[in-house]
């Protein structure tokens, strides 16, 4: 019986093929591997973190097809033939993305745990409204969560950079 147990528990891993900050790779994941373990993990790439497991706190957040999902809820198997963007493939020959060097420039942040997941999820923000109302910006990362700073200068950031990025484009 406890020979059948074990064979039955065994999970089978499941070939998954998806692109990560542009470039494709092609894993093994096991169906209850989450993305967040498999990105940071298999792949090395640290900056989305673990904290709330449950959705809440956006320490976790990647874009997929430029949608913000949190990555320790969301199955690895889950973004087959998808495009994933981490805070490491946000920066592009070498020179950081507007929204980066604008936390830079005006200290949205403090220890630093949340950022990528602020950062990502702006990211998603600008890219479909460039030219978000304070209001819209605030309603849109209420699923970000910081535990260091006031959101005073997050949101200054994410509006200074929305605004160097409308004079770009």
């Amino acid at each position: 019986m406890a020979r059948a147990m074990t064979r039955h528990s065994e999970a089978q891993s499941i070939p998954v093929s998806f692109t990560l900050n542009g470039r494709l790779h092609e894993i093994e994941v096991e169906p209850h591997e989450l993305l967040l373990d498999v990105v940071r993990d298999q792949l090395g790439l640290t900056g989305a973190k673990r904290s709330c497991d449950v959705e809440v706190c956006g320490a976790c957040t990647l874009l997929v097809d430029g949608r913000p999902v949190s990555a320790c809820t969301t199955l690895a198997f889950e973004v087959r033939g998808r495009s994933v963007l981490t805070i490491e493939g946000l920066a592009e020959d070498g020179k950081l993305h507007p929204l980066q060097q604008a936390f830079i420039e005006h200290g949205g942040f403090q220890c630093g745990f949340c950022t990528p997941g602020m950062i990502l999820a702006a990211k998603a923000l600008l890219d479909e409204n460039p030219n978000p109302s304070e209001a819209e910006l605030k309603h849109f990362m209420h699923g970000n969560i910081c535990r260091c700073t006031g959101y005073k200068k997050i949101i200054e950031s994410i509006m200074a950079a929305a605004k160097k990025m409308r004079v770009k484009a």
